[in-house]
């Protein structure tokens, strides 16, 4: 069996909302989009990529996937994350979209999520 492993963003104050760009997220309002990014820099990167690179493959929900999808095809290679992105297996929880999914290598999970996953 194999592990589901969640990884999060979040402020100290509870916000769990996209962190990259000031305006990739403004839902409710929200006008504090790019947050994180200042704070990132080259060992908090490497231990987020070190984390990461020993996933099978990721599963993400609508407004994620749409963010991703958005960067990710197209971000430069010498970015570590470019690579390890697109290139393992997607499965994107959706009640809305439909398939084809355009980034490669997805996959739409439909149904009930806590039996789908269960079954991947």
């Amino acid at each position: 069996m194999g592990k589901l492993i969640v990884t999060e963003f979040l402020t100290l104050d509870g916000v769990a909302q996209a962190p990259g760009e000031p305006d990739e997220d403004r839902e409710g309002g929200f006008n504090h989009g790019g947050w994180q990014m200042p704070l990132l820099d080259d060992a908090s990167g490497a231990v987020m990529f070190q984390q990461a690179s020993s996933m099978d493959a990721l599963l993400l929900g609508h407004k994620t996937y749409d963010i991703f999808a958005g960067f990710w095809p197209k971000a430069p290679a010498d970015i570590p994350f470019t690579g390890l992105l697109n290139g393992v297996p997607k499965y994107v929880a959706s009640r809305t979209l439909t398939e084809p999914l355009a980034w490669a290598n997805s996959s739409l999970v439909s149904g009930d999520l806590a039996e789908r996953v269960t079954e991947m």
